[in-house]
């Protein structure tokens, strides 16, 4: 039986209200260790709440934290559906 799942999703595809769970983060140690300290963390929800024009930034809320990131680093940010969130 074959499955039509849909392929894995970053957060720069994510849309302006769409909330979802962060499943990886997909870059060097450096960068990584930067987003947690940001508190971008595996297992942590996280939504979108606007998106600049013209591959601006992209302005996510974790928690109660709201942070802009360049879509270059949202792209290593590897997305889960919100339903499995925790």
């Amino acid at each position: 039986m074959i499955l039509n799942m849909a392929p894995p999703r970053s957060l720069n595809q994510l849309l302006p209200g769409q909330i979802a769970t962060i499943g990886a983060i997909n870059a060097e140690d450096q960068i990584c260790e930067r987003m947690a300290a940001l508190g971008l963390r595996r297992g942590r929800r996280i939504s979108v709440i606007r998106r600049a024009r013209m591959n601006g930034p992209i302005q996510i809320r974790v928690g109660t934290t709201d942070l802009m990131i360049r879509r270059s680093e949202a792209a290593r940010i590897g997305i889960l559906p919100a339903t499995t969130a925790t």
